[in-house]
């Protein structure tokens, strides 16, 4: 289910049930939900709470007048029937407005409308007004569609998801994950968090990125000492195969995404820490945080040698973000993956297309017309639209299938073919090139 959730709305589901577990109740229930957008709220729905005087301590006291207490204290809370017939709610919700994602305005919508709990009790206290918050946050996740849109990201399709039945079968993670699934048999868990897998990668010893890790005072000992101090853990996740909490799906999602901006067939350990310092979720990065450990600087460190080792891919996607930088733009699209495979100028797809009389500033130029010129600030994180995701996941998995360990350019250019109304095929085709030319240079340069 949580597939579809933004950061923002994990972070809400993991909000309510911290608020339930130190409430002491034995399930997490919509009341917790409506107190956990209170406290993760920013922006439009900051002020909306705001405007009727919702406050998280004033929430909470009229919350712990509706919920059941348990003298019990159990580690795995469940949902409640009517915590999950909202998620349901929530679903149904994002599909009629239009969206992909489960935003934190679906999830807003979705508790302030539930009749089914005591949530409009709640919100009666307070004077709230339903139909105006309804009204407001209805046009919210409809302006909130066309401000994400990209040129590209109109005809997008809904990306294809990848299985991490094959990452953690991998020989890079095998070891990793089948030390985790014991501590969860040995711990009486079910599910899956980045404690176990990040102890699991302390466990190596002899390996470089430990010896890294060690130098900030992070290794076994710390580690299991500091989670020896933990009260409970994060519920819950129903995943396959090997079920994840929200936060280690999370952070699993990004380690995929890291391995393959990072040009790796593999997800490895090294990219499961630089995801966990980069989510900065869960118990594992908790620990990290409570060590003084320089977040920064260990990314850093970690990174140094993937970088000496100059994977294409890697240059390719620094230089597709600087492009789009550089037109006032903080998202990337399949066109800026071209750009960055033209400007890294030594692999094979650059051969080609250089041979087809491609240039840099002619791909420039078409491109400018097909974007146009943007005012995002250049400090603002860089996106990726769907389909340039697409053409990533298309082109580890090509990667994977021929044995490379490595992402190569030439795996991207031809994802970027299989994408025949993309905005990189629209630049070929006004700069002359057609895909039968292109995959018939990349075959003769083999």
């Amino acid at each position: 289910m949580f597939e579809r959730f933004t950061e923002k709305g994990i972070n809400v589901v993991s909000e309510s049930q911290r608020i339930a577990r130190e409430m002491g109740c034995s399930e997490v229930m919509p009341e917790h939900l409506l107190l956990g957008l209170v406290n993760e709220a920013k922006g439009v729905s900051l002020k909306l709470f705001r405007m009727y005087g919702l406050s998280s301590n004033e929430v909470q006291t009229e919350v712990e007048k509706y919920v059941v207490k348990t003298s019990k204290q159990t580690e795995n809370i469940p949902f409640s029937h009517a915590y999950k017939e909202i998620l349901k709610h929530t679903l149904d919700l994002a599909s009629r407005s239009g969206n992909n994602n489960i935003l934190f305005e679906h999830l807003f919508l979705s508790v302030i409308t539930d009749k089914n709990s005591n949530v409009p009790a709640i919100l009666e206290h307070f004077n709230f007004d339903i139909y105006n918050a309804r009204e407001i946050l209805t046009k919210l996740v409809q302006k909130k569609i066309k401000r994400l849109e990209h040129p590209e990201a109109a005809s997008d399709e809904d990306m294809e998801k990848s299985s991490f039945e094959s990452v953690y079968e991998g020989e890079a993670l095998s070891g990793v994950f089948d030390r985790a699934v014991s501590k969860l048999s040995a711990k009486g868990y079910e599910i899956l968090g980045t404690e176990q897998i990040m102890a699991s990668i302390l466990e190596t010893p002899d390996s470089d990125l430990v010896r890294t890790i060690n130098k900030y005072g992070l290794n076994t000992e710390t580690f299991e000492a500091k989670l020896s101090e933990q009260q409970s853990r994060q519920s819950e996740y129903e995943g396959k195969k090997i079920i994840f909490t929200p936060n280690a799906f999370l952070m699993m999602n990004s380690a995929l995404q890291t391995a393959k901006e990072l040009g790796s067939s593999v997800i490895t350990p090294e990219h499961i820490v630089l995801s966990i310092l980069k989510t900065k979720k869960g118990l594992a990065y908790d620990i990290i945080k409570s060590l003084d450990v320089n977040e920064n600087k260990l990314s850093e460190e970690i990174l140094k040698p993937i970088e000496k080792q100059m994977p294409e891919t890697l240059t390719i996607m620094k230089l597709a973000k600087e492009e789009a930088r550089r037109i006032g733009r903080n998202i990337v699209g399949t066109e800026m993956f071209l750009l960055g495979i033209i400007a890294e100028g030594t692999s094979v797809a650059f051969e080609v297309l250089n041979n087809l009389e491609i240039t840099l500033k002619d791909a420039r130029q078409v491109i400018e017309s097909l974007v146009g010129f943007g005012n995002e600030y250049f400090d603002k994180e860089i996106v990726f639209t769907n389909r340039a995701k697409r053409v990533l996941e298309k082109a580890w998995l090509s990667a994977k299938k021929n044995n490379k360990q490595k992402i190569e350019a030439v795996d991207i250019l031809l994802a970027i073919l299989n994408e025949p109304t993309s905005l990189a095929m629209k630049a070929l085709d006004q700069l002359g090139v057609d895909a039968m030319e292109i995959r018939h240079g990349i075959k003769n340069d083999k």
